[in-house]
């Protein structure tokens, strides 16, 4: 009883965030409070987290599908099947945030917190019972974090721009003064907004039923976008234009190969056609381990991984960082257990780390989903495990220093991308060199 007490006298305060309009289409919000006045609890976070991401596919829908869907599916084959906002409900709910944070339409903060309510309410429940108990006051804070991060967000005004100008792209030949006005506006992108922007222009250009007017516009625009995209997102140009061709996608292929010599960007086309297979691996292993029965699927997963690894020698170097990325979070497990017979796999790709790639695995708590998983506790002793792993791999001077300011951190491991001298020793470079900006029109 005193929990019920404790959420019906916070959640007014809660809901204070929301106006008239917006509190009467949040029929979840009341379906959630009626059941947390009656004690069910389960059912009450399972109604705040649907009104969530209800708002959250609201808010893609409103601003641009097909780019949110560019940056959520990264298998063409898939990429393919979704069209619409009705499509929205085919994307599980890790991909929905992880996009909407990509694109900005929900912040790092407001990421990371909701992943942690994802993991309550797909884990704390009578489905699930743990130590993780629900109370009236986590019920009220995870109501006030979904209104604030979510359903009353504003907009972020480089979003709107980025959203604008995709529009256009797609609906209007541009003039030579739109064209000048976005090589302007491309100098003041963040990083992360420009490799965004360019995977939504090169998704634009390739898709059968593009128009010659919306060719011609990325045409435009990819020569003055390009020096400001990064190596990473240069590199996942030429991963896509591979898949394109392992899947006798010819036409899109030659699209993207377009593109590419447009820039110049020859360098940037994979190694070889066993990119596109050691890409595919990491999305099915990754899907595998969001999955409901990620202790059974992912070993499979992970021992095609391995074969592919094994056989071929050293992973392409355009994929590294994203492979990296990849083994390091599905070895921190999800949070709930270990999957014994993956571990094991796991474990060995990263003996076979290099000393580059062991360096992107001491930097990975820099990557927001790395970082929100080392919010529990068997994701932070993984961790630990992580170091003792890479440590005898890294030999440069940086690696080691920042291996023992890590290791001497007082703080949790996800609070590390947090402390303003570790961010330092991550990037010592902190300015990016700009390119003048476009001023000759087409």
């Amino acid at each position: 009883m005193r929990e019920r007490e404790k959420l019906l006298k916070n959640a007014p305060d809660a809901l204070e965030g929301l106006d008239d309009t917006q509190r009467a289409r949040a029929s979840y919000v009341a379906k959630m409070i009626l059941a947390a006045s009656v004690g069910l609890f389960d059912a009450a976070l399972n109604y705040l987290w649907n009104e969530t991401i209800n708002e959250l596919r609201a808010r893609v829908a409103s601003f641009d599908v097909a780019y949110f869907f560019d940056l959520a599916e990264p298998d063409p084959a898939r990429r393919s099947s979704l069209k619409n906002p009705e499509d929205l409900a085919r994307i599980d709910d890790a991909k929905l945030m992880e996009a909407a944070n990509r694109i900005k339409l929900i912040s790092d903060i407001g990421y990371k917190q909701l992943d942690h309510i994802r993991y309550m309410r797909n884990n704390a429940s009578a489905a699930h019972p743990n130590q993780n108990a629900l109370t009236g006051l986590k019920l009220a804070e995870w109501l006030e974090t979904c209104i604030r991060e979510v359903i009353t967000l504003p907009r972020d005004n480089v979003v709107a721009e980025i959203g604008r100008l995709l529009h256009n792209v797609r609906t209007l030949r541009l003039p030579e003064a739109e064209l000048d006005n976005a090589a302007t506006f491309f100098d003041q992108l963040p990083q992360d907004q420009a490799d965004n922007l360019a995977a939504g222009l090169f998704g634009i250009f390739n898709p059968p039923d593009a128009t010659p007017d919306t060719q011609d516009n990325v045409r435009n625009l990819w020569p003055a976008l390009w020096p400001y995209v990064s190596e990473n997102a240069r590199n996942e140009c030429g991963i896509k234009l591979s898949r394109f061709r392992a899947n006798a996608d010819l036409d899109r292929a030659q699209r993207a190969r377009d593109l590419l010599d447009l820039v110049d960007g020859a360098a940037y086309l994979p190694e070889s056609d066993r990119a596109a297979e050691v890409a595919q691996s990491l999305d099915e292993l990754n899907n595998a381990h969001e999955g409901w029965n990620n202790f059974y699927e992912e070993p499979s997963v992970a021992q095609r991984l391995l074969d592919l690894v094994g056989r071929y020698g050293q992973v392409p170097a355009q994929l590294s960082p994203r492979y990296v990325n990849q083994i390091v979070y599905v070895f921190l497990t999800n949070g709930k257990g270990v999957a014994w017979n993956a571990d094991p796999i796991y474990v060995s790709l990263i003996g076979k780390f290099d000393g580059v790639q062991a360096a992107l695995a001491l930097r990975s708590f820099t990557d927001t989903r790395i970082s929100s998983r080392l919010q529990h506790e068997l994701a932070r002793a993984k961790w630990e495990e992580l170091l003792d792993l890479v440590g005898p791999k890294l030999t440069g001077r940086r690696d080691r220093a920042l291996l023992d300011s890590i290791r001497g951190f007082t703080g949790t491991p996800d609070q590390l991308i947090l402390d303003t001298a570790i961010k330092r020793q991550v990037n010592p470079d902190t300015a990016r060199p700009r390119k003048k900006a476009r001023t000759n029109g087409r």
